[in-house]
């Protein structure tokens, strides 16, 4: 009589990330470095005061939503999904449309403390708008796993801000000229062009607001 021997185990392989990437995450990876590079030029911006800088940052956020427009098409001609796809579009996403809006802010002359405080809670309310998304998005979905309507505003809404900011910097209303000037709060400084900020973020995270999917 004999006895059958236990299999041995195979060794458990390294997830390889490289391996796994299909052509839409490297498009995706596009989306994020528009976003890094727009925060970087308005760093430099603010380090060199050449105004320059700042069309580059503006220039690289209709790059960015362009990529983050591509990904999703192309992972659906190629009928090619990796594992980290829907990570890697939303880290992708806080990046270019949550922290780089913000940076630019920032760099036109919202640094007063109550201008941060608005500008931090604009990033958190996109960083909870994905999160929100990524977990709701299958109950969301039809019978072909398509999602009809987002519920708050998508994130990449605040390229409209950029936008704005964009035709602030055209008319020279930046720094001490900020357009539409300033208010003091006891010791506090605030901007009124920052509750554009306070206003997206709020309608990001929305819970009554339906934006149909296009």
């Amino acid at each position: 009589m004999t006895t059958e021997q236990p299999r041995a185990r195979r060794p458990r392989r390294h997830f390889s990330m490289i391996r796994t990437f299909v052509l839409a995450d490297f498009v995706t990876l596009g989306n994020g470095f528009a976003g890094a590079g727009t925060i970087l030029a308005a760093m430099q911006y603010l380090a060199t005061g050449q105004v320059h800088w700042m069309w580059v940052a503006f220039a690289l956020m209709p790059l960015a939503l362009v990529m983050d427009f591509l990904d999703g098409r192309i992972a659906r001609w190629r009928f090619k999904k990796s594992p980290l796809g829907a990570d890697l579009d939303s880290l992708a996403d806080v990046i270019s449309f949550g922290m780089a809006p913000a940076a630019l802010a920032f760099a036109v002359g919202m640094r007063g403390a109550l201008d941060v405080a608005v500008l931090l809670y604009f990033v958190a309310c996109g960083i909870s708008r994905l999160a929100r998304f990524n977990v709701t998005s299958a109950e969301l979905a039809d019978p072909t796993g398509k999602v009809k309507y987002f519920e708050g505003t998508p994130i990449p809404t605040s390229l409209a801000l950029v936008m704005v900011l964009a035709a602030a910097t055209y008319m020279g209303r930046i720094g001490d000229s900020l357009l539409w000037g300033t208010w003091e709060v006891g010791p506090l400084v605030m901007h009124p062009l920052v509750l554009l900020y306070a206003a997206s973020g709020s309608a990001m995270i929305s819970k009554t607001l339906r934006i149909p999917k296009i």
